[in-house]
């Protein structure tokens, strides 16, 4: 798969799914990254830089996203179902209509994060740094 800039179209990273099936990206620099509808389910992308990316649609299902950047990153419409984002940093990050049933956001940074509409039921959100975060009440925790 080829991962390309979502502003100049320039190619960032071209990856290969591992022996089990599944994007590994641990650690990877995907800063301004074009991601939208893309199928990461189960990938790894534990500590990976994703600040400012497109990804809106994108099924991240199961994925490891523990402290990953993914500040300003729009994930509108994306499927996190069970998804772990433990200390991920979400400022500013769009969510809104995403689906985060069962993802876990333990100590997570959603501080302006738009979270309207988004389904959150069996999230798991001790410690998550909320300041400004906007559609407060309207996320559904089921």
């Amino acid at each position: 798969m080829e991962i390309k800039n979502r502003y100049t179209g320039e190619i960032i990273l071209v990856v290969e799914k591992n022996e089990n099936g599944i994007y590994d990206l641990t650690g990877a620099d995907l800063t301004g990254a074009g991601l939208t509808w893309a199928c990461l389910e189960g990938a790894i992308l534990a500590g990976a830089n994703l600040a400012d990316a497109d990804m809106a649609g994108v099924i991240l299902v199961g994925a490891n996203l523990k402290g990953a950047d993914l500040t300003g990153a729009n994930l509108k419409g994306a499927d996190l179902t069970g998804a772990d984002l433990s200390e991920a940093i979400l400022a500013g990050a769009i969510l809104a209509g995403a689906i985060l049933s069962g993802a876990k956001l333990a100590g997570a940074n959603l501080s302006w994060a738009d979270l309207t509409g988004a389904y959150m039921e069996g999230a798991i959100l001790s410690g998550a740094n909320w300041l400004g975060q906007t559609g407060w009440g309207k996320p559904i925790l089921g």
